[in-house]
């Protein structure tokens, strides 16, 4: 076994991808410095799975539905990740934003030589135990990656019995509670605690309308409007949600629609 590492090295493979997975599995196996191989098929279970386990050292798949591997780091915290080799079908020039953050990666389809390769490099830097620096590479690599148009497309919410993930596409509207928000997603009620305003900054506005001083809605869960006084209507959304579009927002609604109410 390596030195610092009497009982050996555990692994966790994370890929969304069964035959992609499999096959970092049993190359993983072959090594005989390799004494645990745990496997995740998405970014969810992995987030459980480090945490749960503490694994040395994983290979994370960079592009998965739901919780891609930037959102397993940002959701364990980047202080808080194992040693991580990356693994991705981006081409060389996308993955240049990794290279300097990274402790190696993989471009799919990788050879054998070149896994190994960077499983050579993870069994230094786990003797060497640069494990402050590593975390320092995490923090830059979360703060040099947001999603592609600046906004957020899934919210983390932490609570007594673990992380939960809510895609912003399954929030019908969000309304104002005290100085936090309450999400209404498919029916529920989900404590989340920002304030409206700061929310309302981090949201696609062409999806998230604000149209109350208190309310943000879905624009594709509206039913229909109804009209109330005063150039105000309700909304009717998909799953029984009632808000009020106010006078002053009403014109952002227009806007948006590029129709007059």
């Amino acid at each position: 076994m390596i030195d610092g590492l009497p009982d050996g090295i555990r692994v966790l493979v994370v890929d969304d991808e069964i035959p992609a997975r499999q096959r970092l599995i049993d190359l993983l196996r072959r090594d005989a410095d390799v004494t645990v191989v745990l496997e995740a098929g998405d970014g969810v279970a992995a987030v459980r799975k480090i945490e749960r386990e503490r694994p040395d050292l994983v290979f994370l798949d960079v592009q998965m539905p739901e919780l891609d591997g930037l959102g397993v780091i940002e959701a364990v915290g980047p202080t808080q990740m194992p040693l991580t080799v990356f693994v991705t079908a981006y081409d060389q020039h996308a993955i240049r934003a990794f290279d300097s953050n990274a402790l190696d990666y993989l471009l799919k389809p990788f050879s054998d030589e070149r896994m190994e390769a960077a499983l050579a490099r993870a069994k230094v830097r786990l003797t060497e135990r640069h494990v402050g620096e590593f975390a320092q590479s995490m923090l830059r690599m979360v703060s040099m990656t947001p999603r592609s148009d600046g906004y957020l497309d899934r919210l983390v919410i932490k609570s007594a019995d673990g992380i939960h993930f809510v895609r912003l596409l399954d929030i019908d509207w969000i309304e104002a509670a005290g100085v936090y928000v309450n999400l209404h997603v498919a029916g529920r009620e989900i404590l989340y605690r920002i304030a409206l305003s700061q929310l309302s900054e981090k949201l696609d506005p062409m999806r998230f309308l604000r149209v109350h001083r208190s309310a943000i809605i879905n624009i594709d869960s509206i039913v229909r409007l109804e009209p109330v006084s005063h150039g105000e209507f309700d909304v009717i959304l998909k799953n029984g949600g009632r808000t009020r579009v106010s006078r002053t927002y009403r014109a952002v609604l227009e806007r948006r629609l590029r129709q007059s109410l």
